[in-house]
């Protein structure tokens, strides 16, 4: 199954989170628009990742998805680097109940905890989106076939 989903090329996100009096994040790609009404999206994270337990916990998350030329931010936060230095790289601020987000996402979906179920090696996080920022032109952070692209326009 692997080598098939390689071909699935998908947009590179950060999931990041406000708990236990810190901030966590995540480089992701298992992550997709759920509803518009209400609106929502759903995030996948597997148990090993340094998440899991703030997102089982239930705390509030945000969804960065990355441009093209953040390809060091998602290096920093898909595991090699730890903690607090993951958010060394990029322009970090908070929203309104202490989320940290990207300014200069392509767009960053800071949303409240609504449920999650756990299957298999991952968890299911569903979020109600709250707020919506953009910034710039569409040219998102790709992962096909196990490398980082651009979208081809």
């Amino acid at each position: 199954m692997r080598f098939g989903l390689r071909r699935l090329g998908k947009a590179v996100v950060v999931v990041t989170c406000w708990h236990a009096e810190r901030r966590w994040a995540m480089t992701a790609t298992a992550v997709s628009e759920l509803s518009m009404e209400p609106p929502s999206l759903l995030v996948c994270v597997n148990r090993s990742a340094s998440m899991f337990e703030p997102l089982m916990a239930g705390a509030n998350f945000c969804v960065n998805i990355l441009h093209a030329d953040q390809l060091a931010i998602s290096q920093a936060c898909s595991g090699a680097v730890k903690g607090e230095a993951r958010f060394r790289e990029g322009r970090w601020d908070s929203g309104a109940c202490g989320t940290p987000y990207l300014r200069d996402a392509q767009a960053s979906f800071l949303c409240d905890h609504e449920t999650h179920m756990e299957y298999g090696t991952h968890a299911i996080v569903i979020g109600a989106v709250r707020e919506v920022y953009t910034h710039g032109d569409a040219d998102p952070l790709i992962y096909l076939d196990g490398r980082y692209t651009r979208a081809k326009g």
